[in-house]
């Protein structure tokens, strides 16, 4: 909200919007465990946004989100409705929607509070156009509220188009970097890979019950592996351990493998 209403002062230009977000979404990447929130530039109808996407702001990050139109919420001050970003309250959805469903439930069809109007109404042709870029539409349904209607990154990759896939991933991954921190300083033997494997399958099979994965088994829906073919001599020469695990979030025996890797610091 702050960076829009800089640029709703004329501090910045549309230039400076872009760069601003730019840098937002290098270091979300860059932390891994965070995903930036974009607000659109307000005053754009539909294709002019699309076009503003495509072809201007033409980011391709599975850490960034980008939210479109702007809400109408009512203002105490001034006794009348205001067009604020929506990014304030789209935080407030993924932290209300991690605490009632959990990461791995995309925070879409989620009802905006406090809003009483768009500032453009989308239409379900507009949907089909905005969506596909990454474009997640907030849509007035009558009867049903304002709610979120899109859940996507501003990825081109397949495998990382769906925020909540990006966000569980980012869950998994900061949950064992975690803890398994306890490693650090422990003989780099079969018996530490044996207690690694044990803790992180313990952990993942918890993430499983709770239907964030997905497969009828755990076989299905995860794997570990830390053992000497993940530790070879010159890795522990190092004083590196490192466990691989993949996680099928979309479907069964689909797996987007990652690598986590614990140092002891005087070896590093």
């Amino acid at each position: 909200p702050d960076l829009m209403s800089a640029y709703q002062s004329g501090l910045i230009d549309l230039e400076g919007v872009q760069a601003v977000q730019t840098a937002m979404i290098t270091h979300c990447e860059r932390m891994g465990d965070r995903v930036a929130i974009l607000d659109a530039p307000p005053g754009m109808k539909p294709q002019e946004i699309q076009n503003w996407r495509v072809n201007i702001a033409n980011y391709d990050s599975s850490y960034a989100a980008l939210y479109y139109p702007w809400i109408k919420v009512f203002d105490p001050v001034a006794g009348k409705s205001i067009a604020v970003p929506p990014s304030g309250h789209v935080a407030g959805i993924w932290a209300r929607n991690d605490t009632t469903r959990g990461v791995h439930k995309a925070p879409a069809n989620e009802v905006v509070g406090g809003a009483i109007d768009v500032e453009f109404q989308i239409t379900r042709g507009e949907q089909d156009g905005l969506n596909p870029v990454g474009i997640n539409c907030i849509r007035a349904f009558p009867g049903r509220g304002i709610r979120v209607w899109g859940a996507r990154t501003l990825s081109s990759d397949p495998a990382w188009r769906y925020l909540n896939v990006r966000r569980l991933f980012n869950m998994v991954e900061k949950s064992i970097d975690n803890g398994t921190q306890w490693v650090v300083f422990e003989p780099n033997d079969f018996a530490l890979w044996q207690r690694i494997n044990r803790g992180v399958t313990a952990f993942l099979n918890t993430v499983w019950r709770s239907g964030a994965l997905f497969g009828a088994t755990p076989s299905e829906a995860f794997y570990v592996k830390c053992d000497d073919e993940t530790n070879p001599p010159e890795a522990r020469d190092l004083g590196m351990v490192t466990v691989e695990i993949g996680i099928a979030p979309v479907k069964p025996a689909e797996f987007v493998i990652f690598r986590i890797s614990q140092w002891s610091p005087e070896e590093a």
